[in-house]
């Protein structure tokens, strides 16, 4: 296969970040690979490589929550592939992560072969899916379908939510005023059709199982 190509792997293990290593240069000799143990690295490093054919990235990882790597990276690069690379092998887990446009799904347990196919496949442009999870649930789809409308500001208000931290908390980590957020919780609320934060982060948990 072409050696330029310019992958990401994002994941804060060390270990599986070698194995990751290991099976990209199994099924793409030379590549350029690059490493990212969190969000703010990733970012980073996708901010000076312009080029970047593909990102493997761990759904946890510090900087994100549940899907709100994937959605972050998808709003502010929405042609780059990204292959999310997770020990949640759930089919509601694999449904939102093609719901919020991953280009594919290669569990964690998967092994060198299983990983060196998937790579092969998603770098000739076709998106991998394992064939033994069944994707499904409208009720999974139709949450995703909320949370999908929120903005990545918004979408972090809520995972601090549902870190427990109060508004003035919040406003100072994102560094804007407690109005911002109360205006952000507003549009949360509405978009998720819940009346109150304890509803907003119980829906949150449950997209998350």
């Amino acid at each position: 296969m072409d050696s330029t190509y310019t992958i990401i792997i994002a994941d804060d293990h060390p270990l599986f970040r070698n194995a990751l290593f290991q099976a990209v240069h199994l099924a793409v000799s030379g590549a350029n690979l690059l490493e990212a143990d969190s969000l703010d690295t990733l970012f980073s490093i996708l901010s000076r490589e312009e080029d970047t054919d593909l990102v493997l990235l761990d759904l946890k990882m510090p900087g994100a929550n549940g899907m709100s790597g994937l959605i972050q990276l998808k709003s502010n690069y929405p042609d780059l592939p990204v292959v999310v690379i997770s020990a949640s092998e759930e089919a509601s887990v694999v449904s939102q992560v093609k719901k919020h446009g991953g280009f594919g799904f290669i569990p964690k347990s998967s092994d060198m072969r299983e990983l060196v196919a998937a790579l092969h496949q998603v770098l000739r442009g076709e998106p991998y899916f394992p064939e033994n999870i069944k994707l499904n649930t409208a009720q999974a789809d139709s949450l995703a379908e909320k949370v999908a409308t929120l903005t990545p500001q918004q979408y972090k208000v809520l995972s601090m939510l549902s870190d427990g931290l109060l508004n003035k908390q919040i406003a100072y980590e994102l560094n804007v005023s407690e109005a911002t957020i109360k205006a952000h919780m507003t549009a949360i609320f509405r978009k998720l059709e819940v009346k109150n934060r304890t509803q907003a982060v119980i829906l949150l948990s449950e997209l998350n199982e």
